[in-house]
């Protein structure tokens, strides 16, 4: 009997597709509550837009907030996870959750500099939306939290200096941080993964910049390279850039961590707002 490909989460959450409606249905729920403007361009491509979720009555200098959706980096949508914001908006911010072109037809290089581009892109705008381009923080889901991780990190792919702006914190979500075992999972068709892009864009490859507190986190019922990968990570980041923190959600699997991570009142919900707040 073959074993099982650790990384298709389908394989071990029975109600997979129930989830997933789910988390939009919660997200159109929250949007109808709340002010939002969507698909802002940040660059040349549909994809490469994102969408504002404003608290009622912002105060002037609001901390400034971007998520990134996963999707193994071949699928995914902002708008199915406008639901994050729901913590954001409790903590007064503004929120920017940004879309991207995917894979196979975009390469990962492209990507990561997709989400480069966003940021700097929102953090400029800050003062146009009234928000505190200072008090910018990042979060992350999956694959998001992989893109989010090389906001304030040199990857071996990288070419040059950095064009990333400051960042107070970031709370990356169930990330897939050593891209290696990538190419030969059941994405190799599906995202096209390369070796060398494996290679070169693994976080737990980087140099990691000191400065923003980084809190790592994971469901506890996620498979081993989910479990292994944040404690990899957090180690490595003990050692290069201090300040940071590596958590578990108790019972949450890949995709239930996301409900944890849009309510509130939820543990890691009332992380996200803290860490919002503090920025």
């Amino acid at each position: 009997m073959a074993a099982r490909d650790l990384y298709r989460n389908r394989d071990f959450i029975p109600d997979f597709d129930a989830i997933m409606a789910e988390t939009e249905a919660r997200s159109r729920a929250f949007a109808d509550t709340v002010r939002v403007e969507r698909n802002l361009s940040y660059g040349a491509t549909p994809r490469q837009s994102f969408d504002l979720v404003f608290p009622p009555d912002p105060a002037p200098g609001a901390p400034l907030h971007m998520f990134i959706h996963g999707g193994y980096w071949r699928a995914g949508e902002k708008e199915a996870h406008t639901l994050v914001a729901a913590p954001v908006v409790a903590a007064g911010g503004i929120t920017a959750l940004i879309g991207y072109d995917l894979m196979p037809g975009t390469r990962l290089a492209e990507i990561v500099a997709q989400v480069r581009r966003a940021a700097r892109h929102i953090v400029d705008l800050a003062p146009e939306i009234d928000a505190d381009a200072a008090r910018f923080t990042v979060s992350g889901h999956s694959a998001g939290a992989h893109l989010a991780s090389l906001l304030a990190a040199e990857a071996p792919g990288d070419k040059g200096a950095l064009d990333v702006p400051d960042l107070r914190a970031m709370l990356l979500v169930s990330g897939v941080y050593d891209l290696s075992g990538i190419p030969g999972s059941f994405l190799r068709d599906e995202a096209g993964m390369r070796d060398d892009e494996a290679e070169a864009w693994s976080p737990l490859r980087a140099r990691h910049m000191p400065g923003p507190r980084r809190i790592i986190t994971r469901g506890e019922t996620e498979t081993a390279p989910f479990q292994e990968q944040a404690v990899a990570l957090g180690a490595l980041l003990d050692r290069e850039a201090p300040d940071v923190e590596v958590q578990t959600v108790p019972s949450a699997n890949h995709l239930t961590v996301v409900f944890e991570l849009g309510n509130p009142t939820a543990p890691l919900g009332r992380t996200l707002s803290g860490l919002v707040r503090s920025s």
